[in-house]
């Protein structure tokens, strides 16, 4: 049932040329922008081709229904927070943990709070489009590039366990979450990227220097 679900949001066809991929990312913006107007109560595929500048019949080239519309700009969304993270990555191979952190969590935070009430109106309506199933594979990105990049730091005593790097960013995850349900002011984004910053980096300095419970005597 819930591969059914999802194959159901999946895009009927993706954009090959161009003009196609414009329209594309024309419909997933006004998609975003009816969303904020009016809920996803309000949202529909008319209104969502009228502010594209869009035929009912084009959206639907791409996208069988609303829902599909809302898993397309999740799932996007999602990405662009995940390639920020691997670009954050990459750019730390080889350097010490902390500087790792600082640049993995500021990308991370960045990319949520670039367009705050975009993330905010996400997060509302994720569990009816089965954006569990696509969190879960954001994530899976994000700490499989972070188990990569710690690996290569010079100051890890240990090669850093898949379990350590999602407590990691499940810390980044939540308390971003935490600030956005709160109003997500400039103040608080700001303080939010230093706090996460240096709970991450105090909790790597830590963490790596630990021997495995599951490997300790008793």
């Amino acid at each position: 049932m819930r591969q059914d679900t999802a194959a159901s949001f999946e895009p009927r066809k993706s954009p090959v040329q161009a003009r196609s991929a414009a329209t594309v990312e024309a419909i997933q913006e006004a998609t975003i922008q009816v969303l904020l107007n009016g809920g996803a109560e309000r949202l529909t595929t008319t209104r969502v081709a009228a502010r594209a500048g869009a035929s009912v019949g084009t959206l639907y080239q791409y996208y069988p229904n609303k829902q599909a519309l809302l898993f397309a700009v999740l799932e996007r969304h999602l990405s662009n927070v995940s390639g920020a993270v691997e670009a954050a990555c990459e750019h730390s191979r080889g350097k010490p943990l902390a500087q790792l952190a600082k640049h993995v969590v500021e990308a991370f935070v960045d990319a949520k709070m670039r367009r705050t009430d975009v993330s905010q109106a996400l997060y509302l309506i994720a569990a009816g489009i089965d954006g569990p199933a696509l969190v879960r594979r954001a994530s899976l990105r994000s700490r499989k590039a972070m188990e990569t990049a710690m690996r290569s730091a010079p100051d890890a005593a240990n090669a850093p366990e898949a379990f350590m790097v999602q407590i990691m960013f499940g810390a980044m995850a939540g308390a971003t979450k935490s600030v956005l349900e709160a109003g997500a002011s400039p103040a608080m984004v700001r303080k939010l990227r230093h706090h996460l910053v240096l709970l991450c980096q105090s909790y790597l300095e830590a963490g790596t220097h630990l021997t495995s419970p599951a490997r300790q005597g008793p």
